[in-house]
């Protein structure tokens, strides 16, 4: 599922950031969410962590929601908004007030998503890199 939610990291890369995360050496995600439909296995990731701020947050410590993904199979069945419900239980228990995400305005069905879980609209950017 990572490498559906990520398709530009190898399966190498998700394999080793998964090992990190297990081993307790990964500095993000602080939480792992997995929806299981009980009979096929795992149908849905979110991952979850904590950002000092967050395009249009108040606050220093705001919960985000680093990648949710359900398989295209069990979509529209609720799950999606079951892995939010929980990952908002999670940042709760965390000490945070505020929730934020992020995904690109081309992304139809993560956009429908967060719209139906009641995330706003913060903004659009187009963020940019350089090495030095």
């Amino acid at each position: 599922m990572r490498q559906a939610l990520w398709p530009e990291g190898s399966r190498e890369e998700h394999g080793h950031e998964i090992e990190q995360f297990f081993t307790g050496q990964a500095i993000e995600p602080l939480a792992v969410l997995i929806a299981d439909d009980g009979m096929a296995g795992p149908i849905g990731i979110a991952e979850l962590s904590i950002r000092s701020n967050a395009e249009g947050c108040r606050t220093n410590r705001v919960a985000y929601l680093e990648g949710v993904f359900v398989v295209p199979e069990a979509r529209r069945r609720g799950v999606g908004k079951k892995l939010v419900e929980a990952a908002e239980g999670w940042a709760r228990a965390q000490g945070c007030g505020e929730f934020a995400s992020d995904t690109a305005p081309s992304n139809s069905v993560s956009v429908a998503l967060h719209r139906a879980v009641g995330f706003t609209d913060a903004g659009l950017l187009q963020c940019f890199r350089k090495d030095l």
